[in-house]
């Protein structure tokens, strides 16, 4: 007989509040008819217009309930972690290591949407927009099949899948599943959860975690008062000029403190 839920939850605390997190977002986008292009993650909204918040509202972000169940359930399966203290991991480097997956696969894949539209000229990446937290699941399945190989990952409680192979599978699968899925969302998850899990990426201690959490804060908020009209009364931004360049005519006499830029129309969609 299984555990009751109320211990789970207990024994698997930031996965349940990731979980429930993401699920009110889920609720609170459907409610308001909220879509890709208020809160997904694309070249240029995030690059462009330094619209920077976008990597963290995508990342919890589901705009389809397949999606969403998809995602939660496998990372219902992989808060094992948080109970394996005794091999490294556990709650604090759960908790730590998510941050991390969070910011680098963001920034990975805009790294690789940067190549593929500079090097090989694939324009089509530029407004490709991209939510959901798959790049800090697919991390996590491959920090555990690197620091407990012997583990199985169980997806809908009706298909259990070797850890050392899963993530390469659930790609697969879900691609099957959900044709949408983001190929290079997935990658950069396994590229940044490999990295963790052989540890080229260590060295985060609570104080290095409360560092950074903060100062990721910091940029969502200035991000999102110069980018955004999201009224925030409490942070003003006053605008900065060059009396000189005024004398000379270069600047408009009503300049602002913040462009808004209209962004174009959304030319596709991945479900990270």
């Amino acid at each position: 007989m299984g555990k009751a839920l109320i211990y789970e939850i207990i024994e698997k605390p930031v996965s349940s509040c990731v979980i429930a997190l993401c699920s009110a977002v889920w609720l609170y986008i459907q409610k308001k008819n909220v879509g890709y292009a208020d809160v997904g993650m694309s070249y240029d909204l995030v690059v462009t217009e330094r619209q920077h918040w976008r990597i963290i509202t995508s990342a919890f972000s589901h705009i389809s309930i397949l999606h969403l169940v998809f995602n939660m359930n496998a990372l219902w399966s992989l808060g094992v972690i948080e109970q394996l203290k005794n091999v490294g991991l556990g709650v604090e480097f759960y908790l730590h290591y998510t941050l991390v997956l969070i910011i680098l696969s963001g920034f990975l894949v805009l790294s690789l949407y940067h190549l593929l539209i500079h090097r090989f000229k694939f324009e089509y990446y530029r407004r490709v927009t991209a939510v959901g937290y798959s790049c800090v699941v697919f991390g996590w399945m491959t920090i555990l099949s690197v620091k407990q190989p012997s583990s199985k990952l169980d997806l809908f409680g009706v298909l259990s899948l070797p850890i050392s192979f899963a993530p390469f599978e659930s790609l697969v699968f879900t691609s099957i599943i959900v044709p949408q899925a983001s190929f290079l969302g997935h990658l950069a998850g396994i590229i940044v959860g490999y990295s963790i899990g052989w540890g080229l990426i260590q060295g985060m201690t609570n104080y290095w975690a409360i560092v950074f959490l903060g100062w990721t804060f910091v940029a969502c908020i200035y991000s999102l008062k110069c980018t955004s009209s999201f009224p925030m009364p409490f942070l003003e931004i006053e605008p900065v000029s060059d009396p000189s360049l005024s004398q000379l005519g270069l600047l408009a006499p009503e300049l602002g403190s913040t462009q808004m830029v209209q962004t174009g129309s959304i030319h596709g969609s991945d479900l990270v």
